[in-house]
């Protein structure tokens, strides 16, 4: 791939200025001061708020606490979407720091998936992985790893470990030169205007022609409202890791610079802000 990897390290080092509060009706005789952290874009919610939970454990009454969940001005935050993709759908426009509510209390089943230990954010970190190298490269190379270096891309992320992930996340990331680019590009495009998660189908890199295939080109396919035409204004932002690549972008360069570590590229539409 080509060695971006100032790039790579400001994707990876991103960081969400954040500040957990208690539920009000789950706070008891102890008052719960809030929790600030640095969360980050990369890493998933449940993976990196053990100090959160000890900390407003403190406050709540044993026989009360269940399982912690989040939510944001209403939205219960899906742990299992990367945590920068969860901010630009929901909070790009607030100002920082992002306010998130803590709960123990009432689960929301029918929003959320459960999530009770770190294996669960293994497994689904490293199905998504499979996913997108079947996608890439029929999953040759994911195939071709031994268990110990799946291992290694997963303790890459739970430790924050940019070369030790990376060390072994770039030969997902490799392809023959004379095939230009990967088979198909994993990609999921997200909105907060739709009640489907996500839009997710097979599109490649490059044409039947040889010619690259860019952002644009893939938004014309499948979301083309995102793209403004010739005097007409701006209606949608096209996020990815939380800034607007230009649309003549190479969609080859962009999954191997701006993909999240699971080897997708998280796309976020949202409606221009009116005000």
């Amino acid at each position: 791939m080509a060695d971006d990897k100032d790039v790579l390290r400001d994707v990876w080092f991103g960081r969400i200025p954040t500040c957990f509060a208690l539920y009000q009706d789950e706070v008891t005789e102890k008052e719960a001061e809030p929790f600030y952290l640095l969360l980050p874009r990369v890493s998933y919610l449940t993976l990196v708020t053990d100090k959160v939970k000890k900390h407003f454990l403190k406050a709540v009454k044993p026989e009360d606490v269940e399982e912690m969940w989040f939510e944001y001005e209403g939205t219960p935050l899906k742990w299992h979407y990367p945590i920068g993709v969860l901010f630009d759908l929901h909070a790009l426009n607030t100002a920082l720091p992002w306010s998130i509510t803590v709960h123990f209390k009432n689960f929301p089943e029918r929003d959320l998936l459960h999530c009770l230990s770190n294996s669960v954010i293994e497994a689904h970190f490293m199905s998504c992985i499979k996913e997108a190298d079947a996608l890439k490269h029929k999953s040759q190379v994911i195939n071709d790893m031994q268990k110990k270096d799946h291992k290694q891309l997963w303790m890459g992320l739970q430790n924050d470990k940019f070369d030790q992930f990376w060390a072994m996340n770039r030969k997902l990331m490799e392809y023959p030169t004379e095939e230009g680019g990967f088979r198909y590009i994993p990609f999921r495009i997200y909105q907060t205007m739709s009640d489907r998660p996500f839009i997710q189908k097979l599109f490649r890199p490059v044409s039947p022609e040889g010619h690259t295939h860019t952002l644009g080109d893939l938004l014309k396919e499948m979301y083309p409202a995102a793209i403004a035409h010739d005097g007409d204004s701006k209606r949608f932002q096209v996020l990815i890791q939380g800034i607007e690549p230009l649309l003549e972008t190479p969609l080859q360069w962009l999954s191997e610079h701006l993909s999240h570590p699971d080897n997708f590229l998280h796309i976020c539409i949202l409606p221009v802000p009116t005000d």
